[in-house]
């Protein structure tokens, strides 16, 4: 990480690539997704056209749902609604209209996209989708937050209309961390924003694309750098381009939370409402740390929730 603010302005462009593909967590359209598990009443289902990445996410999760539904291939089972697991939102998008008796969980796809598809269905349909959403809890940001500086942080956190849902929970954290969320507002002027917020020593980014966009990002690590604020990011590549830290999932993670939810559901017929990733570690761009002045110990290092291990 460089230590001037210059130098990252420097940076510019790879930031904005950075962040236009955190906000859009899509894969392409229009290109084939896999044939259902023959004999199982679930689908894996994705519009991307067979990355590296979508092959490992389903490879891994056929080895872990098969089994899951093979204890159930019977009666019971069979009187299951049919379950798909859609990666990204353009296959959540097209499931989610899909004319079926079924359920949907929804993985690899933020909040504010999420609850923005389902939003548009109908009560039943919205009822039966849940999902582990792509971005981390905010509960264990803050907890990062307060590990970092080792003491009472003061946290800022903008919301525009895709993430005003999130207000109550930020709340909640108010005592220890003291966090002061601002509405962004129709205008959505990041300058205003960022000028109110510029005592407090972190801001918490929330994948909210009103904000963190390509036209605002730069400004906001060049402002936040400039008052010595630390940058909580919600994804490890917007570390790399310059956030302090965050906590984050691997593709794992996320998949063995799903593991648990459809266990749920094969066992007992039911959806839990969406979540934050369960299972996290952290990483920390130790430059900005350094130029910030904040000291990362072992215990931000080691901040984690590991998945438990899976059965051989």
């Amino acid at each position: 990480m460089p230590k001037r603010p210059s130098s990252l302005r420097r940076q510019g462009p790879n930031l904005l690539t950075v962040v236009a593909a955190l906000l859009a967590l899509a894969t392409p359209a229009h290109a084939a997704r896999p044939d259902p598990t023959p004999g199982f009443r679930f689908e894996i289902v994705t519009t991307d056209d067979g990355s590296a990445v979508t092959r490992r996410i389903v490879d891994d999760l056929t080895r872990r749902l098969v089994p899951l539904f093979s204890v159930f291939r019977t009666e019971l089972a069979q009187r299951r609604r049919m379950l798909y697991v859609a990666i990204g939102p353009d296959a959540l998008r097209e499931v989610a209209q899909r004319r079926c008796d079924c359920v949907v969980i929804s993985t690899f796809t933020s909040s504010q996209v999420v609850r923005a598809i389902v939003a548009t269905l109908p009560p039943e349909r919205a009822a039966a989708v849940t999902a582990v959403y792509a971005e981390p809890a905010p509960d264990d940001q803050l907890r990062l937050a307060a590990l970092l500086y080792r003491r009472p942080v003061r946290v800022a956190a903008l919301l525009g209309p895709g993430t005003a849902f999130l207000k109550p929970v930020l709340a909640a954290g108010e005592g220890a961390n003291r966090v002061a969320v601002l509405d962004a507002g129709k205008d959505g002027d990041i300058n205003r924003l960022l000028g109110q917020i510029a005592q407090t020593d972190a801001l918490l980014a929330l994948p909210d694309s009103s904000i963190y966009n390509a036209e605002n990002f730069r400004n906001i690590l060049l402002s936040t750098y400039r008052h010595k604020q630390g940058v909580i990011g919600f994804s490890s590549d917007m570390v790399k381009a310059g956030a302090l830290a965050t906590t984050y999932s691997e593709i794992e993670d996320i998949d063995a939370q799903v593991e648990e939810i459809v266990a749920a559901y094969v066992a007992s017929g039911t959806l839990p409402a969406p979540q934050f990733p369960r299972y996290f570690r952290t990483i920390v761009n130790e430059g900005v740390a350094r130029s910030l002045d904040v000291e990362v110990s072992d215990a931000v290092r080691a901040f984690a929730r590991p998945a438990p291990a899976r059965k051989p």
